[in-house]
């Protein structure tokens, strides 16, 4: 258990409280189901269903559901060690409403502050922190003080110089040490002042070796929706990586020397939140599997496409095994009129 872990994420957690009954309002809603839900953690799990050795660096109340994120972490496999547990504040809740194919209005409960708002660099442990073979870190951890500083000295604890990056290959290289992923998951309620998070993005741009976006999100870090142009520019700031999400037109991949882009795959969609964490996760197992960048890009939009087919965010995320079987039906389906899931920006 010495060992460093595969993936370690920083950033929200919260418990989904996700509507039974679909195409209505909060208001109509009748009954919910509960689910362990939030960006980071929700990659951390995705990541441990691919066999990853994973933990999430957040913040719970002492409360309850602070106890219920606890138990539903180590269910799924990954570490609560990093959990903190902070006094007089409340484990959050979120909900949504359910529209498909494509609306779902969520609604975060998380003031006045939240727990993982309160990390601070006391709550680093550093030596973790710089093992791991993947840091996960999210935009949304950038929105507010103490844990903005907490997640730049996370990664100030991995900076080598500017030779551990290297400057992309053609493949995702699993021998890379110390990839440091840059979800711009970005959340303008987050904010009080939304004007702010652009800096804040670049100064985290600085220390990371893999961006993440769908087109909101790569406005916000480099400003500007257009795909291609934003992928030159993160490659710019640092990166050896930019992966930008463009929805119904795929996901779109660029180094220094390889560009792959893959389309969505199609699927029933039943609830789009959790889809961009499922993409997560898979990404980093293809990161620390050396897969081709093609392969890894593939099996991630097929993961973001099953979790977009099913309700629930951390619950649903899916096996290898699953994505693969889905892939194969794809390549074997007859029928090309079947509906296109818009998997890859979606966010919980």
């Amino acid at each position: 258990m010495n060992r460093p872990h595969d993936v370690i994420t920083l950033g929200r957690v919260g418990v989904d409280l996700y509507p039974e009954q679909t195409g209505v309002g909060l208001a109509e809603v009748r009954t919910f189901a509960k689910y362990l839900g939030g960006t980071a953690t929700n990659v951390a799990v995705a990541a441990a269903r691919y066999g990853l050795r994973s933990a999430v660096l957040t913040g719970v109340g002492d409360d309850p559901f602070g106890k219920y994120v606890r138990s539903a972490l180590r269910g799924f496999g990954v570490d609560d060690a990093h959990v903190v547990t902070v006094p007089e504040q409340q484990t959050p809740v979120v909900f949504c409403e359910i529209f498909p194919p494509d609306h779902f209005p969520i609604h975060f409960y998380r003031r006045p502050k939240a727990p993982d708002q309160c990390l601070t660099a006391d709550h680093l442990d550093r030596s973790a922190v710089r093992e791991a073979r993947v840091l996960w870190i999210t935009g949304s951890a950038l929105a507010v003080e103490p844990t903005r500083s907490t997640l730049l000295a996370a990664c100030e604890a991995r900076d080598r110089g500017e030779g551990h990056r290297g400057e992309g290959d053609g493949e995702v290289d699993a021998d890379v040490y110390g990839e440091t992923v840059f979800d711009l998951d970005y959340r303008p309620s987050f904010w009080a002042d939304p004007a702010e998070a652009g800096p804040w993005y670049a100064r985290a741009l600085r220390h990371a070796t893999v961006a993440v976006g769908n087109l909101d999100e790569v406005e916000v870090a480099v400003g500007t929706r257009d795909p291609d142009r934003a992928a030159d520019l993160l490659l710019e700031r640092g990166v050896r990586l930019a992966v930008v999400k463009q929805g119904p037109r795929g996901v779109l991949a660029r180094t220094q020397k390889e560009e792959v882009v893959v389309r969505p795959v199609p699927v029933v969609v039943v609830n789009g939140l959790g889809a961009g964490d499922a993409f997560g996760g898979a990404l980093c197992k293809g990161l620390l599997s050396g897969w081709p960048l093609e392969r890894a890009l593939t099996v991630a939009n097929a993961a973001g496409a099953l979790v977009a087919g099913r309700h629930a965010c951390a619950d649903d995320m899916p096996t290898l095994e699953e994505v693969d079987e889905l892939l194969r039906r794809h390549e074997e389906a007859a029928d090309p009129s079947a509906p296109v899931a818009v998997p890859a920006g979606g966010r919980a």
